[in-house]
């Protein structure tokens, strides 16, 4: 390492120092947006388990008494304490077969304003058609 002496120096550790504090800024910055990342989809994942957990005391409770079971003033009111613009519905199928379906206003992609780009697009709702932004549960099963 070389000394400076009579104002001889060349500046390569100034340049040293702030090429570090770059690379710092930069992985603290990733690290904080990983954060973020890691919140966001985890809210998303509550809702889903949340929404999921309605689903089947839903289907549990039509099993119980198919008459009051369904009753949807009140299991609407708690899948709407419980959800984002929680809705639920239970639809009869050929063949002995229903479908307990919980839907909720999905979370967007915080950096996204396309109408389809969501954290917790869903995989299969049964057969119905979803509005855009909606998130769902279906659980299908036999009455």
């Amino acid at each position: 390492m070389k000394m400076c002496r009579h104002g001889n120096c060349s500046g390569s550790t100034l340049l040293e120092v702030m090429v570090a504090v770059a690379v710092t800024a930069v992985t603290a910055l990733g690290l904080v947006s990983t954060q973020l990342w890691m919140t966001h989809h985890a809210g998303a994942t509550t809702t889903r388990e949340r929404a999921a957990f309605v689903a089947d005391s839903l289907v549990e409770a039509f099993r119980v008494s198919p008459a009051t079971g369904t009753d949807s003033v009140v299991w609407k009111t708690r899948v709407a304490s419980m959800v984002p613009k929680g809705d639920t519905s239970v639809v009869a199928q050929a063949g002995g077969l229903a479908t307990a379906r919980v839907t909720w206003a999905a979370v967007r992609e915080a950096r996204d304003v396309a109408p389809g780009n969501l954290v917790d697009p869903p995989d299969f709702c049964g057969d119905a058609a979803l509005p855009a932004g909606t998130a769902c549960v279906a659980i299908a099963f036999a009455k």
